[in-house]
């Protein structure tokens, strides 16, 4: 059996203009005068078992729950940044915090380390400034 070549061909978008500017505002300004019978139904449905609408209504009324971080707490972290960084990770395999905490506490470790970085790289051009 032979495929049939219905695929786009690299580079080539399927639709090259993109959606035509104005949609959604269209569309928003054909459905405003129905919105408020638009909203009854979907409680009116909603209060009847339906779960969809249901699940509009709950999308609506409440925000999904983001993860709360909690506070965590760690020796003072002293020594290199390597070190700081070994300390989070033993802390993480004695089960202080959970991994994505330890992945939060060393990306701000790694973001400490390139404004030491950063810092240093300035003292030096500075030295190197002054000895000319």
């Amino acid at each position: 059996m032979t495929k049939k070549n219905t695929q786009f061909k690299p580079g080539q978008s399927g639709n090259p203009g993109g959606r035509p500017k104005g949609t959604t505002s269209a569309l928003r300004q054909l459905l405003a005068p129905a919105a408020p019978e638009l909203i009854n139904k979907a409680v009116t449905l909603a209060l009847a078992g339906d779960v969809g609408a249901i699940r509009l209504c709950m999308e609506r009324l409440l925000p999904p729950l983001r993860p709360q971080d909690e506070v965590i707490s760690i020796e003072r972290l002293s020594g290199t940044l390597a070190e700081q960084g070994q300390r989070i990770l033993n802390a993480m395999a004695e089960g202080k915090f959970s991994p994505d905490q330890a992945a939060k506490l060393l990306q701000a470790l790694a973001g400490q380390a390139r404004l030491v970085e950063s810092d240093e790289l300035e003292k030096r051009i500075s030295i190197l400034e002054k000895r000319r």
